[in-house]
């Protein structure tokens, strides 16, 4: 917090006293103190190695704005993040999963995996990719083939990046010791 109160404190040291009227006298600019306000447990994390960090956010960018759908890609994330035992990813985005179309029921079923019955053939596809490569590490033949019915190479890449993306954040965070936020729901 005294980084961030040193780093206002430079910043508005810039801040001109002059005005555009130059007949007006000039008066010292008036200065509130920063609040103390909380840094996301997230962020904090991201500072600890800037240049890293602008790295990953800018491939993580890539993945937001991918070729495949919000709710594809938010089901793709919870299913990874339950299975690595990603806590603050899966709080992060079961509200973002519910903004993408995916309902409580399904938020739920991705706990059972891809053999939960309320599953369309392509969230089941989906879901046996997450498995797999969470457990094996590829995607098998067959699987494969089935998410190849449904999305075009573009689009199976990112299915794959994503899943290791959001393995590699559940890694990472939980070596971290990244906590929840107050007020986010865990497991």
């Amino acid at each position: 917090m005294e980084d961030w109160d040193k780093e206002v404190r430079d910043a508005l040291s810039v801040l001109s006293t002059g005005t555009r009227n130059s007949t007006v006298e000039a008066q010292p600019p008036v200065v509130t103190p920063p609040q103390p306000r909380s840094v996301p447990n997230i962020i904090a994390i991201y500072a600890w190695h800037p240049e890293l960090s602008r790295s990953w956010l800018t491939f993580s960018n890539h993945l937001r704005d991918s070729t495949l759908n919000d709710r594809e890609r938010e089901l793709l994330t919870l299913a990874t993040s339950w299975l690595r035992r990603g806590e603050y990813e899966w709080a992060q985005h079961t509200g973002m999963g519910r903004a993408a179309g995916l309902s409580d029921d399904e938020i739920e079923a991705v706990k059972i995996g891809s053999t939960a019955t309320i599953w369309s053939p392509m969230d089941a596809a989906l879901l046996r990719a997450v498995e797999e490569i969470c457990q094996d590490r590829y995607v098998s033949d067959a699987t494969w083939a089935e998410l190849a019915t449904y999305f075009d190479r573009k689009q199976m890449m990112d299915v794959v990046f994503l899943i290791g993306a959001y393995d590699m954040h559940c890694m990472v965070f939980n070596t971290f010791g990244l906590e929840l936020e107050p007020g986010m729901q865990g497991f």
